[in-house]
């Protein structure tokens, strides 16, 4: 009698609540429900028909959907399998005319040299690997051309937006520009996260302002230089071994650098 009553309208509901993937609390899985905040990520990256695109986790493919109606060709790496099993029956003729290659496993263990030069990176990755990834795409020696990333907002405006420098900020800035696109809500995903998300990209990624060991020095710095936060940062440079560059900043913290500063301080010995 029950069944009977039942609106039409509920039960397609029913139906589509039951096929829809379950987010995993291990993989930090928050999906991307709104279409419309998917193509403004796509738009935002700048694509040109023909370019490569890295997806990091494209979960129920909502975005690669988006990466693909702009004539990208994707990559996309899914860890979770029951996932990346989805993807491949919503997106066979895709991967048969190959302009979507779909990978299962974890980014981290994913090579970055087997991608072209000047690829993209566009995803809404997890967050709890965020700064992870940025050190592995960054770092990489197939670094991205650029990347368009839907990170926490407070991770994007830490980047972007912080008027005083930061081991976090610095580290992307020394390598691209950073900007904070746009705000995404936390009710704009399933299940919704605890806070508000933002768009942030990096373009420009390259390696020109090291040279010679100057990257492994600039980095080595920066993380003494904010080892101890409540310390001077001569004190913290002294301290890991970086007597000439301890006498060179005076009274200053580590956070009231510029890039330039650090990235002068490596240069200089």
């Amino acid at each position: 009698m029950m069944r009977a009553m039942e609106k039409p309208s509920s039960r397609r509901e029913a139906r589509a609540a039951a096929g829809r993937p379950r987010a995993k609390k291990s993989l930090g899985q928050h999906f991307l429900m709104h279409r419309r905040i998917a193509e403004r990520i796509a738009d935002a990256a700048g694509l040109a028909s023909g370019d490569t695109v890295l997806e990091i986790g494209p979960g129920t493919g909502i975005l690669t959907r988006a990466l693909l109606a702009r004539g990208a060709r994707v990559v996309a790496v899914e860890a979770d399998a029951a996932l990346a099993e989805g993807l491949r029956r919503d997106f066979v003729d895709e991967i048969a005319r190959g302009r979507l290659a779909l990978t299962t496993g974890d980014i981290r263990a994913f090579d970055l040299a087997a991608l072209p030069a000047g690829y993209q990176v566009v995803a809404n990755i997890p967050y709890y690997i965020t700064g992870e990834i940025l050190r592995l795409l960054l770092s990489a020696a197939n670094q991205p051309a650029a990347m368009t990333l839907l990170v926490q907002k407070e991770v994007a405006e830490r980047i972007a937006r912080a008027k005083k420098g930061s081991l976090l900020a610095l580290s992307v800035a020394a390598y691209g520009t950073p900007r904070y696109e746009f705000t995404v809500p936390k009710g704009a995903f399933r299940p919704p996260p605890a806070v508000d998300s933002a768009v942030l990209s990096v373009r420009g990624i390259s390696r020109v302002r090291f040279a010679g060991r100057a990257e492994e020095r600039f980095f080595a710095l920066i993380r003494a230089g904010f080892a101890h936060k409540r310390k001077r940062l001569a004190k913290n440079l002294a301290e890991a071994g970086f007597a000439a560059a301890a006498g060179a900043v005076g009274n200053a913290r580590a956070e009231d650098l510029s890039l330039l500063e650090w990235l002068a301080l490596a240069a200089n010995g």
